[in-house]
């Protein structure tokens, strides 16, 4: 037998729902009263009327903002939700490219960029001349938070540790907030300049753990996966300097003795290749699965999918027309 519908949820305006959604995006009721079309009393009062609903608080003035309560913040993703599978389902939309004028926003590395987003340039040249791309540079390893609070649309790059997390949650029968899918596949190479000492021959694991390293660190912290793969067979490297930049990390190796890793895809790109040298790693190391990550509140949504495709597209092109490189020592 279902459930009664509690009397506060048959009362329930919904409209007041669309209140709440844009004053906790905003955090502020002037700029929400503009977004809805409405005056800033008629969204004083309609907070008013959800806060007696639900008997909450809701949003407290905060500096010149609002701050949300610690049951809004809760709710506002439920909310927002259902707002936006509501919305598809009353208005649904087919994504016309020739005539959008969408902004997306996507979170990568310059590593990614460098491969993708020429590509990607074309395609809108080509589909969709109206819209346009901002690309933010990718600080963390967790891109959830950024997805979550609609910072980026997608965030590009290499996730094990959050895929591995989804998977898990996946399977223990949890709902996942979070879409993914594969790009391309890559790897990482020990990269010097090509007058190195060690340049001239196949690096050992001693000689590797001795040199002296730089490491590629969105957050700064000077311990990456490559130390994760040295740990497990005991050992360690020195790393005497973190830059949060593929590229930058190219352009020290080039005018130093500090040894780096990089993608092998990379190296073609960054101008320097005649000036560096390519290594296999002394040890094992997973291969590098760079994927696109979104939340599902955007998995239905025209332009988003629209965006999705395209990406694949590019991917696939750009990695079916790699040149391998051919400076690793045999």
């Amino acid at each position: 037998m279902p459930s009664p519908i509690p009397s506060s949820f048959r009362t329930l305006d919904l409209n007041l729902l669309r209140v709440f959604d844009e004053v906790m995006a905003e955090r502020s009721l002037t700029r929400a009263a503009h977004n809805l079309s409405l005056t800033q009393p008629a969204v004083s009062n309609a907070l008013r009327r959800l806060r007696e609903a639900l008997g909450d608080e809701l949003v407290r003035r905060h500096g010149h903002g609002m701050e949300p309560t610690p049951r809004a913040l809760a709710l506002w993703p439920s909310v927002r939700e259902a707002l936006r599978q509501l919305q598809a389902a009353i208005v649904p939309s087919a994504f016309a490219p020739q005539q959008a004028n969408s902004t997306f926003v996507l979170a990568m590395a310059d590593a990614t960029a460098a491969e993708l987003m020429g590509g990607l340039a074309r395609q809108l040249e080509l589909q969709a001349p109206g819209v346009s791309l901002r690309v933010l540079p990718l600080t963390t390893r967790d891109p959830r938070n950024l997805l979550s609070e609609d910072s980026a649309d997608i965030a590009l790059g290499y996730f094990p540790a959050v895929l591995a997390d989804l998977t898990a949650r996946a399977q223990s029968g949890e709902a996942i907030p979070f879409e993914h899918q594969r790009l391309y596949s890559g790897e990482y190479v020990c990269v010097m300049r090509k007058g190195h000492p060690l340049a001239k021959r196949p690096i050992s694991l001693q000689a590797y753990c001795a040199a002296r390293h730089l490491l590629v660190s969105f957050s700064g912290r000077a311990y990456g996966f490559v130390d994760e793969a040295l740990a497990t067979i005991g050992q360690q490297r020195r790393i005497v300097l973190t830059v949060n930049q593929f590229f930058t990390a190219g352009r020290v190796v080039v005018n130093s003795d500090l040894l780096t890793v990089l993608p092998r895809h990379f190296v073609p790109t960054t101008g320097m290749a005649h000036e560096l040298a390519l290594h296999e790693l002394p040890f094992d190391v997973p291969p590098v699965q760079v994927h696109a990550i979104w939340h599902r509140k955007r998995q239905q949504d025209s332009p988003h999918q629209w965006l999705r495709t395209q990406l694949q597209q590019v991917a696939r092109q750009a990695f079916s027309n790699a040149v391998p490189t051919h400076d690793i020592p045999t």
